[in-house]
């Protein structure tokens, strides 16, 4: 091959090598999946317990080859490998959808969008979260569901409670306009950064802090490099499970009955659990006393909302008032 495009290069050698191209009647047929966190993270152990179900369901005639932590590609090219052909699913956090052409999946980003998971939940069952699946095909993809993480905080090296604490901080985000514009209201700097690079560009001062739900914060050991975590709870993470169009296709309707059967329960499963594990890492991280835990008050939890609002203008001069409007009478009332 004479492209020279590394990536892209190694994607074509892998779409050459997938089981499904090579052949249909290949037993068992298995599919490989590409994450960026830990495999005990909410994401992570709900993908294990999806390639339980799968495995079971199909009575071994389809199975599920995970590699987490980055091991295969990173943040910014897993969604290249996947349209390349390189990896069969991804389970992407819904920011990073917006660099892809779905500007929509940034309402997922907006600050003190949702107070509980039920909020969460409704919105993704609903018009707006069924209508973004649904629009996927434009770039032929095929969403086959959401999963949570949970609701994320913001850490450094100081308490980051109120508007004026932000100002001057250089605050790694991922990819999503949305976020970065949250931050740089605040008076911080955003800096994008792949997720597997977070931990030690913290470590080197590269970046005073970021946001994350608990379960990413202990797992990649963020604690270790950031004095203060503050429970703002000011906004949410969730993923959503992906194939492409062509993938999709290539499987027999009993193959993709199967996938959909796992799918339900381990979804089910693994945004039951999810809230769960964030307390548990977050109790084992008190339990270490590296890291001191504020818990910001009502007032200030309010001042951080007002300060916010332009971010949700933003959003809408974007992609249309009608789909913020839209977003939160899905959401409803806590």
């Amino acid at each position: 091959m004479n492209d020279a495009n590394p990536l892209r290069r190694r994607c074509l050698q892998a779409l050459v090598c997938a089981p499904w191209v090579r052949t249909a009647s290949a037993r068992p047929l298995v599919l490989r999946l590409s994450h960026v966190v830990k495999e005990a993270t909410p994401k992570g152990v709900a993908l294990q317990q999806f390639a339980q179900q799968l495995d079971a369901v199909s009575k071994g005639r389809m199975q599920v080859q995970i590699f987490a932590n980055a091991r295969l590609y990173s943040d910014l090219d897993e969604m290249q490998a996947l349209q390349l052909g390189a990896v069969d699913m991804l389970a992407p956090s819904l920011s990073k959808f917006g660099r892809i052409g779905f500007p929509e999946f940034e309402l997922f980003d907006l600050p003190f969008l949702f107070e509980t998971h039920a909020q969460v939940h409704r919105t993704m069952q609903g018009r707006v979260g069924q209508a973004l699946l649904a629009a996927l095909q434009r770039q032929r993809l095929v969403g086959l569901g959401y999963l949570d993480n949970g609701f994320k905080h913001m850490s450094a090296n100081r308490a980051l409670l109120e508007p004026q604490d932000f100002v001057g901080q250089r605050m790694r985000v991922q990819g999503s306009r949305v976020i970065a514009h949250q931050m740089r209201v605040l008076g911080a700097q955003p800096v994008e950064l792949d997720f597997a690079q977070t931990r030690r560009a913290l470590a080197l001062g590269v970046v005073d802090g970021t946001e994350n739900p608990v379960s990413n914060f202990w797992t990649q050991q963020m604690h270790e490099a950031q004095t203060d975590l503050s429970l703002t709870r000011h906004g949410y993470l969730g993923y959503c499970l992906v194939v492409h169009q062509r993938f999709w296709q290539h499987l027999q309707p009993q193959q993709r009955g199967w996938m959909q059967q796992a799918l339900r329960v381990a979804l089910d499963w693994g945004n039951a659990m999810a809230q769960q594990q964030n307390e548990r890492d977050l109790a084992a991280l008190r339990a270490t006393g590296a890291t001191r835990i504020h818990h910001p008050g009502d007032r200030q939890r309010e001042q951080l909302r007002q300060a916010l609002q332009p971010v949700y203008e933003g959003l809408a001069q974007r992609i249309g008032g009608q789909w913020v409007q839209a977003m939160l009478k899905d959401r409803g009332k806590p």
